[in-house]
């Protein structure tokens, strides 16, 4: 069985390193990027199955980044990795036509699962911190 091929893509690079770290026993990771903009270019380039992106990227962002591989029909699944701790980003990442939804603070427990999900055809969701 051939590893699923993984697009990351985040402004700050200590990020991807970690999360590079995480995935490459279990995925081929194919392109590591710092904004939207390379991150289309990769899209189309490489072919991945699954792109994790960012929400917040210069140049052009995630949400823009997923309705483009959307609309022109790229065919990888979408996994964002974010900070936005915000029940309407979830439902804007979703309309983009997202798989997933991963809290950094979260990601070392939920972003395989969230793949792995991605892949069969199920949605994710971090769980999101109880505020008191």
């Amino acid at each position: 069985m051939r590893f699923a091929r993984i697009l990351l893509a985040d402004d700050d690079s200590k990020v991807r390193e970690k999360v590079a770290d995480l995935l490459r026993s279990d995925f081929e990771v194919v392109g590591s990027v710092q904004d939207g903009q390379q991150a289309i270019e990769s899209a189309v380039r490489l072919h991945p199955d699954v792109a994790v992106l960012d929400i917040s990227m210069p140049i052009v962002n995630g949400m823009q980044v997923a309705s483009y591989m959307r609309d022109v029909h790229l065919g990888a699944k979408v996994i964002f990795l974010t900070v936005h701790e915000d029940q309407d980003y979830v439902h804007g990442a979703f309309s983009v036509g997202a798989s997933g939804y991963v809290l950094k603070t979260r990601f070392l427990w939920d972003l395989i699962p969230a793949i792995e999900g991605a892949l069969e055809g199920r949605r994710f969701v971090s769980e999101f911190p109880v505020r008191h």
